[in-house]
């Protein structure tokens, strides 16, 4: 049954398919029936993982398992305070990630409350008020303004009934509702104005309708199942983690046997080898990885949020600085989710309205000058009828005042009560100085005739100075017919055919800009005139003016595109409004060029996902889209080989916020189950705020690249060390606790500080990276084996010489264990600051990081406690060390950060070099 058009049926068809009563509705013993078979008006949650198999998840990490291996290891060599540290460092892991994944499915839970909880039902021809998860197929609804929808419905009789849908559609202002059968094979969800959705609101007017679909059948259902059956997508920085803790174990087992083996073929003691060899292993694999990677995230995370940005899945941070694309919703995420009035014409001038939402502070300007109501009666005629042909009000909400407050602040505190498209009539007014209030001494209203869809206009009936008005607005082609007369030049004229063109005229001017307009007459009545038929009340009418309101851009939103297309990132509208009004915004907004494509959900609908791949590349605005549309967008960019951010405010946008790479939702106007679905929060609903956190993104991403650059580099100058100390028949440069310390000490405070680095000033001057990028691409790989070399070389050369100084002096191997114990450290530390650039050591000021400076004083403090600390000595197995002995580790140490220094410069002289990523779509 789910599947039948429900549109396409009249009333009489559907009440007959659904075997109900129009009058008694359906019967108890059939109610209970029907329950049975389908079960409640509830939406299904799905399968729940427990919160006990949710934690133990958090431990089958591939990086995870190599470390409880490392934690094992560093038990059996007796290194406790390692391998405590270890275990520390998976359970922190274990339980953040335990806290994302149990916040983050909950969407289902959001939806739910979108609900209605209770209806009013007539069964047996007796009305009732019940639970609204006891409804089922047939049953008949009442409904009145304010009344939540508790099931997809068949209009039965509607008088004056508007729905807010614009959670469900994106469909910017309420829509009206009739009964009449539509008969086009495929109509998109916002233009089935004879049924209603479970979810949406009645702004206006009262109904009745039978049910038709309960539960997961419903459109708000499809979403539910939309959301159980997305997967969410795996970061690329939780798959580059992935794939370089399988080369770390692969390459650190192979390096440390062929040491071992080295070793035991030129004479050394098979158990002092494999002791070295465990200690390498454990030394190869940076255990702190994880954890630096955590910090660095956490630590933007918090920049992030003073920046508007509320990040609720750490990895997801990462995941912005390689988007491609973002996808986003029109209606409060481009826009203010605000009618507002922009236009006036009256008199054959085009007059401007200035100021924001629903701020009642702005001006209304012709030629560019304000606006005069005391020298201009004709609009002052066009301000009270706005004003008090209206329903709607405007109210400041009180809030406790901190301090002085932003001017979004301010704008947030005003609100309106009633239909948006009424609201917008009543902010005019105020900016004019007009309010309901204000007029209420010499306006009295005594009656009113209700807008209907078939009218298309609403009139109120008023007593002023003795005499009385009919105020009326409307569609302007209905109301023409119902104008004699014309208000021009401050003059009533007769309405000729001539005045009748320019009007229409100004109407589709209008109209080809977006504006939703409204046409605007009055008429004084005679006190001998009868005012029962609003067909009587409504003739002869004096025509005064048009009124034209849009959604409008958010003011920032332009200068955020335009820094999106710098970083070679494109930015695309999905939106349920029509398609004229989602191209006028794009254009507005500079996101729609001169050869962009557009395409609508019925073009969508008919299209095979082969055939939408090969649209969606030069393709900007889709509007008119369901829910199921955005998915199939989103997942078609994803088959191209973008990373795709998907933001949105409402109900409709969840599975595609879901089923992106990264899903971002509005902080103030978006519901919850957007935000449930989503990793990334705006809470301040800006679009430009999106920009920086993709800043933040691309910085944190290339700081994890630093320390892993860092780190692989130190572990690659130990390894070569042994393993070319052990080819040449030398002694151990190293014993296994001087490794582990080495490990310890180099490995973890100036790492944590490179990822809080400031990111390079040309950060957003290039492309995303690709989607696959490889965690050792743009040549990462070779800077860290080419510094790794020069370190492990010079810091066996420098073992090397002390050792053949005094080849017969006691002491002089644990003199040459020391020296190149020091010159391990300090080429490590010096080698921090040349990761800062990718270009080299002296491309920055090593005093910016203020972090990493006092990270590197402590670990030499460190050092030079295990030299000269006499308790320490026999533990680390080290000697003091004299002045000859300090300039030979000094200048070792320096000599590979000051040739890879020459070496970039003498490439790229007098030059800085441009960071480039690949533009190009990987395919997935």
């Amino acid at each position: 049954m789910s599947q039948k058009k429900w549109y396409q049926m009249s009333v009489e068809e559907t009440l007959h398919t659904q075997q109900s009563d129009p009058n008694h509705g359906l019967s108890w013993e059939a109610v209970r029936q029907r329950q049975e078979e389908r079960g409640p008006n509830v939406l299904s949650e799905g399968k729940s993982v427990s919160p006990v198999t949710l934690f133990l998840n958090q431990f089958k990490d591939f990086m995870v398992l190599v470390l409880m291996g490392a934690t094992l290891v560093s038990g059996l060599l007796g290194e406790y305070l390692d391998a405590i540290t270890i275990v520390a460092i998976i359970l922190i892991n274990g339980i953040l990630g335990f806290i994302q994944e149990f916040r983050a499915e909950r969407s289902l839970k959001s939806l739910k409350e979108l609900s209605a909880p209770t209806a009013k039902v007539v069964r047996e021809g007796a009305q009732h008020l019940l639970s609204a998860k006891e409804l089922v197929e047939g049953d008949l609804v009442m409904l009145e303004a304010g009344d939540r929808i508790p099931a997809d419905i068949r209009w039965m009789e509607t008088n004056g009934v508007y729905v807010e849908e614009s959670a469900l559609t994106g469909e910017s202002v309420p829509v009206s509702k009739h009964t009449d059968a539509l008969r086009d094979a495929e109509v998109p969800l916002g233009d089935q104005r004879n049924l209603g959705f479970m979810g949406t609101m009645l702004t206006r007017g009262t109904a009745k309708g039978v049910v038709v679909r309960t539960g997961m059948d419903t459109e708000m259902g499809k979403i539910a199942g939309l959301i159980q059956g997305t997967e969410a997508m795996e970061t690329p920085l939780q798959h580059r983690l992935e794939q370089l803790g399988k080369i770390l174990i692969l390459v650190s087992i192979g390096l440390t046997v062929m040491v071992v083996l080295a070793g035991i073929l030129h004479g050394q003691p098979p158990y002092a080898m494999f002791l070295a060899g465990v200690s390498l292993a454990v030394a190869a694999i940076p255990e702190g990885l994880p954890a630096i990677v955590t910090i660095a995230l956490a630590l933007g995370v918090q920049r992030m949020i003073k920046r508007k940005a509320i990040v609720r899945k750490l990895p997801s941070v990462e995941t912005l600085g390689c988007a491609s694309v973002i996808c986003s919703d029109k209606t409060g995420t481009l826009t203010q989710n605000k009618m507002t009035v922009t236009h006036l014409w009256r008199g054959g001038d085009l007059l401007e309205v200035t100021g924001d939402g629903y701020t009642p502070h702005g001006d209304i300007l012709h030629n560019g000058k304000p606006a005069d109501l005391r020298q201009d009666p004709s609009l002052r005629r066009l301000m009270q009828i706005s004003v008090l042909c209206n329903n709607a009000t405007l109210h400041k909400e009180e809030t406790e005042s901190k301090g002085k407050k932003s001017r979004e602040e301010a704008a947030e505190s005003w609100q309106i009560k009633g239909d948006p498209t009424e609201g917008a009539l009543v902010v005019l007014g105020a900016k004019a100085g007009l309010t309901q209030e204000s007029l209420a001494d010499t306006f009295n209203r005594v009656g009113e005739y209700p807008f209907d869809s078939e009218r298309k206009r609403m009139s109120v009936l008023l007593e002023h100075q003795g005499g009385r008005l009919v105020f009326t607005k409307g569609a302007p082609d209905m109301l023409l017919q119902q104008c004699q007369y014309i208000l021009w030049d401050d003059k009533i004229i007769p309405f000729t055919n001539t005045l009748k063109t320019k009007v229409m005229a100004a109407n589709e001017g209008m109209a080809k800009s977006a504006l939703r307009v409204l046409g605007l007459a009055y008429r004084e009545m005679k006190s001998s005139e009868r005012n029962d038929s609003q067909d009587s009340v409504e003739a002869n009418l004096v025509f005064v003016g048009l009124t034209g309101m849009i959604d409008p851009p958010r003011k920032e939103v332009r200068d955020a595109i335009s820094k999106c297309k710098k970083a070679g990132i494109k930015t695309v509208m999905i939106t349920g409004d029509h398609l004229t009004t989602a191209e006028a915004i794009a254009k507005q907004l500079g996101m729609l060029p001169a050869n962009g494509m557009t395409l609508n959900g019925q073009q969508i609908e008919a299209m095979s996902d082969e055939e939408l791949d090969g649209k969606v590349e030069n393709t900007y605005v889709y509007a008119r889209v369901s829910p199921e549309h955005k998915l199939r967008i989103v997942k078609s960019l994803q088959r191209g080989g973008h990373v795709v951010a998907m933001t949105g405010d409402g109900v409709n946008d969840a599975p595609a916020i879901k089923a992106a790479d990264i899903g971002i939702s509005m902080g103030i106007n978006g519901t919850d189950v957007s935000k449930e679905a989503s990793a990334l929060i705006l809470s301040d609903d800006n679009f430009a705020t999106i920009v920086a956190a993709i800043e933040e993104g691309r910085g944190i991403y290339e700081n994890i690249r630093k320390f892993i650059r860092y780190l692989l580099a130190s572990n690659v100058g130990e390894i070569l060390t042994m393993f070319l100390a052990m080819m040449m028949g030398m002694p151990l440069p190293l014993v296994p606790i001087q490794i582990l310390w080495v490990n310890l000490v180099t490995d973890g405070l100036p790492a944590m500080a490179l990822g809080v680095d400031q990111a390079e000033k040309d950060l957003m001057q290039h492309s995303p990276r690709s989607a696959k990028e490889n965690i050792f691409a743009r040549r990462l790989g070779w800077k860290i084996i080419s510094r790794g070399i020069l370190i492990g070389l010079c810091t066996l050369g420098a073992f090397w010489i002390t050792l053949h100084t005094n080849p017969s002096g006691a002491g002089t191997l644990v003199k040459a264990q020391t020296v190149a114990f020091a010159t391990l450290v300090m080429a490590q530390l010096i080698h921090v600051f040349d990761c800062r650039s990718s270009r080299s050591i002296f491309h920055r000021n090593p005093l910016q990081n203020r972090y990493l400076v006092v990270a590197v004083l402590s670990s030499v403090a460190l050092m030079l406690c295990v030299m000269y600390v006499p308790v320490l000595q026999p533990i680390f197995k080290t000697v003091p060390i004299g002045t000859a002995e300090w300039i030979l580790v000094l200048v070792a140490a320096a000599i590979p950060s000051v040739l890879m220094g020459i070496g970039s410069v003498s490439q790229n002289p007098g030059k800085k070099k441009k960071l480039t990523y690949s533009s190009k779509p990987v395919t997935r």
